[in-house]
């Protein structure tokens, strides 16, 4: 046991000499985590959990058991980060727990598809939401949305510290709406029947689709993984940001939404597209849907910026392991910043490209579930972790192991098969996007092996 457990160490300070500086602080750490999870969904996802529930209290509930999935995922999640505090979060645990193939087809899917993807549908977002203050045709919400992306591009590129930086500012800005209609919805909000009110038949399958639906509002927290090799203290601040930073999101959901229902009655919330605005619209009248909307352009650029930090160091980690074309351009340190400046271009153009052609939100859908099995697949690491590696040593352990792991994984098998049932054509395409990555893993292995 002993000396696996060398080997695991040895393992980590091999991979992890990539020479990017450790300047990311836990405050920087746990803002990532919330300015990432905490995107636009919070603003409209109340309508469809208090509707599925069929109660206001059992929406509540949703979000507190969707938060508690989430949270037994983070604790354990937490102790495979400390153990394996590698820069690419996920890719470098799949490597070390399943093996390269693993990694390369989750890196694959990330590096080509979902990070691309992602980015570019917040930065539409982002540019449609902005023509609530100043009206654009597509062509200039496009021009935009590429105009912040760049913007915040440059600022990753010319330094790691500001790239947190701005994530912490942006995680600031976007709970300060947030917490102005909290405090005023509770306070004044005047709808005191939540034990009552009804928003239609209260069955299991109903509530399970709301707790589903809380799920994937909470999903993003892993990214902060990614920057594990640039955190000052990683193996102390990884648990930390994460446990620290889902308590708070779920704090933010489950009070945002009582605010909410406070505020209007259930009936119409389940109703409206916009809840957040409405109610916002309800406590500060039309000054409301600017508040509103000002959080939400701040949200969606916080998480576009934690997308692009966290997301731009797995292809960074997969080309410092060879497994990209270019890989000595990909995951070259540019010398002057100190940054994986070649990483941001390459992911950068990718974006751009999806933001043009309008491909984005199709492609995303259709990897989600194939995402979801590799983050299923990490959380059942922990038992691979605990049978092949000494703990003894290890700074943080999952609490009641192996219960909370067992919950995770529950939460994940549960979306996995839940999307499987509701889109499985989507499902199947997506194991074949990923699984066509196999050519590619094997031809560079091979001229690897040439090399």
């Amino acid at each position: 046991m002993e000396a696996k457990s060398q080997v695991l160490n040895s393992s980590i300070k091999t991979n992890n000499s990539d020479n990017l500086k450790k300047e990311i602080g836990l405050i920087d750490a746990i803002s990532v985590v919330i300015g990432i999870v905490i995107g636009s969904g919070i603003f409209f996802k109340a309508s469809m959990v208090f509707k599925s529930a069929g109660t206001p209290m059992l929406g509540l509930l949703a979000w507190v058991i969707g938060g508690l999935i989430t949270m037994a995922s983070a604790l354990t999640i937490a102790e495979i980060a400390t153990a394996i505090p590698k820069t690419g979060g996920v890719f470098a645990y799949l490597k070390e727990l399943y093996g390269e193939k693993w990694a390369f087809l989750f890196g694959w899917v990330q590096t080509f598809i979902y990070i691309p993807g992602a980015g570019a549908a917040l930065a539409i977002i982002l540019a449609t939401q902005a023509t609530y203050f100043i009206p654009m045709t597509e062509i200039q919400q496009k021009l935009l949305a590429i105009t912040v992306l760049l913007t915040i591009i440059v600022g990753n590129i010319l330094s790691t510290k500001l790239g947190s930086r701005i994530q912490f500012i942006s995680t600031i800005g976007k709970l300060v709406p947030i917490f102005i209609i909290i405090i005023f919805g509770i306070l004044n909000g005047t709808n005191n029947n939540l034990l009552t009110s009804s928003t239609g038949t209260v069955t299991v399958t109903g509530f399970g689709t709301a707790i589903l639906g809380t799920l994937w509002a909470y999903d993003g927290w892993i990214s902060v993984g990614n920057i594990a090799g640039e955190l000052k203290n990683p193996k102390k601040d990884i648990p930390k940001a994460i446990i620290f930073g889902i308590l708070t999101i779920i704090i933010v959901y489950v009070l945002i939404n009582l605010a909410i229902i406070k505020v209007i009655p259930v009936e119409n919330v389940v109703k409206s597209v916009a809840p957040a605005s409405d109610a916002a619209n309800k406590i500060f009248g039309s000054a409301g849907g600017n508040l509103i909307s000002a959080g939400i352009l701040i949200s969606i650029f916080g998480a576009l910026n934690g997308y692009l930090l966290t997301g731009v160091r797995i292809p960074f980690a997969m080309a410092k392991n060879g497994l990209l074309p270019f890989s000595k351009h990909i995951g070259k340190i540019d010398e002057r910043f100190n940054t994986p400046l070649n990483s941001f271009v390459f992911e950068g153009i990718l974006i751009c490209i999806y933001i043009f052609t309008g491909s984005f939100e199709a492609l995303t859908n259709l990897v989600i579930f194939v995402l979801w099995i590799f983050f299923t697949m990490t959380v059942a690491g922990i038992f691979i972790l605990r049978k092949k590696y000494d703990e003894s040593k290890r700074p943080y352990k999952v609490p009641l192991y192996p219960i909370i792991p067992l919950i995770g994984i529950c939460g994940g098998l549960y979306i996995i098969f839940s999307t499987l049932i509701t889109s499985t054509g989507n499902a199947l395409i997506g194991l074949a996007l990923t699984f066509a990555g196999l050519p590619f893993y094997n031809y560079i292995k091979k001229k690897r092996k040439v090399l």
